[in-house]
């Protein structure tokens, strides 16, 4: 009997060359080309940026470092004048309280009736002087006497009928006020007129002054 052949295999080998028929040849990556060598005068113009930008950058920071120190001295500086803001007029105060101080001296040294007196008239000056020094430094009086009544710069603490003041007028004033410059220190506590007294009605009592004015009553035994 013949040997069976051998099984030829369907598809022909490879062509030499590791390449088979009709197929595409490989893309080939193109040479990568050399960077340009930047010249010499775009190297200095870099090197000359490079040292105006740390030269503005010193200068940012000394600036900086100004500003933090001005910042530092004017926090200090209004530390303390609110501090001694006060002093200037402490000290045109003084000779006020020596003034007083003396005339207390005088007063307890004297024993004849004529002491009273000089008292009386050391204490008017006394309290002139210091009226000057408020007015130096503009503080104002606020006298409402025979004034109408003004929400602004008064403050009603009653309301009395009164056949002599028209309504809306201060009949009394308790406590002056005080003004320094444009602002309002205390207002000027008083008692304004309700106009003529309406028939049939009970007569309103007069209120009692309050806070500095006011008058503590006896305590009851």
């Amino acid at each position: 009997m013949l040997r069976a052949k051998k099984n030829q295999p369907h598809e022909s080998a490879p062509a030499a060359g590791g390449e088979s028929a009709g197929a595409k040849p490989a893309s080939v990556a193109p040479a990568p080309t050399a960077a340009p060598t930047p010249a010499s005068e775009d190297v200095e113009a870099l090197k000359a940026k490079a040292a105006q930008m740390e030269e503005w950058k010193d200068k940012c920071l000394r600036v900086a470092a100004d500003l933090e120190n001005y910042r530092k001295r004017v926090a200090r500086e209004k530390m303390e004048q609110a501090k001694y803001a006060t002093q200037h007029l402490l000290m045109r105060l003084l000779p006020t309280i020596d003034n007083f101080e003396a005339a207390l001296q005088h007063a307890g040294a004297e024993q004849n009736p004529d002491s009273v007196q000089a008292l009386v008239e050391g204490l008017k000056l006394t309290l002139g002087q210091l009226r000057a020094v408020l007015r130096e430094v503009g503080v104002e009086e606020v006298n409402a006497e025979g004034q109408h009544f003004d929400p602004q710069v008064h403050e009603a603490v009653s309301h009395l009928e009164s056949d002599e003041h028209p309504a809306g007028k201060v009949v009394q004033q308790l406590r002056k006020g005080y003004k320094l410059s444009d602002r309002l220190l205390r207002p000027a506590t008083v008692i304004v007129s309700k106009g003529k007294p309406q028939p049939g009605a009970a007569p309103a009592e007069p209120a009692q002054p309050t806070g500095e004015s006011a008058t503590s009553a006896p305590a009851e035994s």
